[in-house]
Parts: structure tokens; sequence; C-alpha cells
């Protein structure tokens, strides 16, 4: 991972940058690369990790069950935050416009290496963590990108 992951007065800053505004913005290091890239010595591995399926679940167990910031906070922080960054449209759902939406069961329970990745590594210091939250469904542009109803089906309790 590069950079690496800092020291705890760095992470408590990085904490309350997000909680007062300082920090609008949640990105991951989501540069997931084949094992045989990855099974070298390590000034010649390739940087980054998988991290698109770990993000929200990881920010859920250290960030938001422990009370250090809002659910809310997080998810914007994760949507219209980015947006801003990049100049693009603030996501908001409008009659007549393509969706762009994720639906995630917030409690579902999963073992992070147990489930089959979606992305084409493996790779992960999360490996083993318990977590909740899975993404279900994301429409982009109007166009179903993704869909993960195996494990919990549409009404089930």
């Amino acid at each position: 991972m590069n950079p690496p992951l800092a020291t705890d007065d760095d992470r408590r800053a990085l904490i309350e940058g997000l909680r007062s505004g300082a920090i609008d913005c949640i990105a991951t290091d989501h540069a997931p690369h084949a094992i045989h890239e990855k099974e070298v010595p390590f000034e010649e591995a390739a940087f980054g990790v998988t991290g698109l399926e770990t993000a929200l679940p990881v920010l859920l167990e250290e960030l938001v069950e422990p009370g250090h910031l809002p659910l809310e906070t997080v998810v914007r922080a994760m949507t219209a935050g980015p947006a801003t960054a990049f100049g693009l449209e603030r996501p908001a759902l409008r009659v007549g416009a393509p969706a762009n939406l994720a639906v995630w069961d917030l409690e579902f329970p999963w073992v992070c290496g147990e489930r089959p990745w979606r992305t084409r590594s493996t790779n992960t210091c999360f490996g083993g963590m318990r977590m909740r939250g899975l993404c279900l469904l994301t429409i982009a542009g109007g166009m179903v990108a993704h869909e993960d109803w195996a494990e919990r089906p549409l009404g089930a309790a």
C-alpha cells in the first residue's frame, strides 16, 4: 500500500478532519494486481490493494460503529465529496435522469477473504476481519453495473 498506513495520531487527525469538514472526500487505493505482480521482492511489487469491496464495511466497523463519525458523514465523503473534488455533478435521484446509486445491506455479516472477490486480486490487509455491509446492487448511468443478490435475496429477512 502506498502511502503506507499512518500512525495513530495521523489517523485521529484524519477522523477530526472528516468530522470538522476540513476533509470532504474518502477514496480507496483500489489497485488490484494479479498474484504474479505481488509475489516478487517488495521493491519490485506493484503498489495497491483490493479496496472497493472492503472500503465501506471497514469504515462502518472502524468509524461509524465506535461513534467516531456518523454514517451520513462517511456516505457524503464517499459520494458527494469525490464528485465535487473532480468537478462532477453531485449524486442525486431526479425524475428523467439516469440513476447512479448503490443499494447496500449494512447489516450483512461476512468475513473478508471467505467470499468470492469481484475483482482480479485477493490481496488485502483485512483478510480474516469480520465485517458488516454488502453492496447488493450498483446502477451507473441508468445501467446495472453490479448485482449480488445470491446471498441476500431481495425481500429476505
